[in-house]
């Protein structure tokens, strides 16, 4: 197998991350003018949440933690990688099956224990209605993310980075269509969802057909390997429960607040971009890269893995935390504002998203820091500290909402990922040098901070510059724009300046062509 080359893998998939997540913007963008932040899109968002919240550990938080370490292992090794792959596959599905058969049944009461704040009005009826359409996609979706990580392990991060791409451009053709043809919205956004399931499968089976991979269904083997598997994503599977448990939390306190899971929806959309960039690609680079040096005992590669991981992560995410911050208002009003979503949506969801930057970085680490445990084939250690995170999101969402209303919901979800990531760095410090920031990067995190703080204020002064500017339809795009590429240039000459980045990395890019 060919070493991954890390900075370059991680600028596909970011690349593919961020037209991925620039299509979703568009989307998003189109389902707020369709549909606003009314009763219509607050029952689709929690019926889309269903699927997308149970998949997160049944594949990426599960089976892929555990999955892409134990098949880069033997791919390393040369030790019957195929064949594993065609026993998870089927044994997944197997389980996949039969849960969406009980979930579509159960909606009801699902759509209660996301959204109780529904019972009694329109919103509830709607949502069981979309969320049993939509159910069948974490069929699909599961089956996606395990093929995505076989792609990944063999370095394809094309083929799984355009699979997102591709969701979103199916959603953006099926609104164009319900407008055109006068389809009712809510239920055709329903229906793209398990269409762009089945298409987001078959692409994926094709590419990994085309590097050698073939599946025929059949009732799965209880092979050692798969006994191991599960051994290991058990753990997971809790720790991916915890998580989803922190989000049902925020669901529900939201769910009292008409409009409120609408905000949090579309204000987590914005923040997600930076970290989908930055945290997801690095996070899908890092696992198989580190589980394959551990196993060839390169303790140096590992730590230059996972230090210059760290620092690419860092140098374009305080940033974008910064910017998030300083220009929440903006962005909402200008990118989201129009249609049936008003000045008042605006100004909540730029709320929430304020807070929502705050715990970016944290956000970002959680992905730098978990590779270091699941490439070990540790998924017990994330899952306490998981348990620990949720607790404290518990306490303040519920304590803080009779004070705060639905921005209690955010602000647990920011703090709680702080302390997520400090108890992952604690338990690092027992692994060897590779799980240990060196000099350099100790070096230029506080130079990306003061080179961010520069930004940010920049940021604020053409703000209040452009203000009025950005509430002009013929020049608001322009004049945030304008205020954007403002700040990044600052970032860039300031970075420079403090030592924050170098020429010489300019040259490490290149060599990684």
């Amino acid at each position: 197998m060919q070493p991954i080359r890390l900075i370059r893998s991680i600028l596909t998939v970011g690349g593919w991350t961020l037209l991925s997540r620039g299509a979703g913007f568009a989307r998003d963008v189109m389902m707020a003018a369709y549909l606003g932040a009314g009763p219509v899109a607050d029952a689709f968002n929690v019926a889309f949440s269903l699927p997308n919240m149970f998949r997160r550990f049944f594949a990426e938080g599960a089976f892929n933690m555990a999955f892409v370490p134990m098949f880069s292992k033997k791919l390393e090794a040369g030790e019957g990688a195929k064949g594993f792959v065609s026993d998870v596959f089927n044994g997944l599905a197997v389980i996949l099956i039969i849960f969406s058969v009980i979930g579509t049944l159960a909606m009801p009461w699902l759509v209660w224990a996301m959204a109780s704040g529904f019972a009694g009005d329109a919103r509830f009826d709607m949502a069981v209605t979309f969320g049993q359409i939509c159910f069948s996609y974490i069929l699909f979706i599961s089956l996606v993310a395990l093929l995505s990580g076989v792609l990944n392990a063999y370095s394809h991060f094309t083929e799984a980075g355009f699979v997102p791409v591709l969701m979103n451009f199916i959603f953006i053709i099926a609104m164009l269509i319900a407008s055109w043809a006068g389809w009712g919205m809510g239920l055709t956004l329903a229906w793209t969802v398990p269409i762009t399931g089945i298409a987001q499968l078959a692409f994926t089976w094709v590419a990994a057909h085309r590097i050698g991979f073939r599946f025929h269904p059949s009732w799965p083997k209880m092979t050692p390997e798969l006994k191991r598997l599960t051994a290991i994503a058990a753990p997971a599977v809790l720790a991916g429960g915890v998580v989803q448990i922190n989000l049902l939390v925020g669901r529900q306190v939201a769910s009292y607040t008409e409009g409120a899971v609408s905000w949090l929806v579309y204000a987590d959309r914005l923040y997600q971009l930076p970290l989908g960039v930055v945290g997801i690609a690095i996070g899908t680079v890092l696992l198989p890269d580190l589980s394959r040096r551990l196993r060839a005992g390169d303790v140096e590669g590992g730590r230059a893995s996972f230090n210059r991981g760290a620092e690419f992560a860092l140098l374009l995410t305080i940033p974008a935390a910064v910017a998030l911050v300083v220009m929440a208002i903006p962005l909402t009003t200008v990118l989201y504002q129009r249609g049936a979503f008003g000045a008042e949506d605006a100004r909540m969801t730029a709320l929430a998203l304020a807070i929502y930057g705050v715990g970016l970085p944290a956000f970002v680490l959680q992905k730098v820091f978990q590779p270091l445990y699941y490439a070990r084939e540790n998924t017990c250690a994330p899952f306490n500290y998981a348990l620990v995170s949720m607790l404290v999101n518990v306490v303040i969402a519920v304590v803080l909402m009779p004070l705060i209303g639905f921005v209690a919901a955010a602000l647990a979800t920011t703090l709680a990922g702080w302390v997520m990531v400090w108890q992952l760095w604690r338990g690092a410090q027992s692994m060897g040098p590779e799980a240990h920031f060196d000099v350099r990067m100790r070096q230029r995190l506080f130079r990306i901070i003061g080179a961010s703080l520069v930004m940010g204020g920049v940021l604020w002064v053409g703000d209040m510059l452009f203000a009025d500017a950005m509430t002009l339809h013929g020049w608001r795009y322009a004049a945030l724009a304008g205020v954007i590429v403002a700040g990044m240039a600052t970032y860039g000459l300031a970075g420079f300046a403090l030592g924050a980045f170098r020429l010489s990395d300019l040259e490490l890019l290149r060599r990684q062509r």
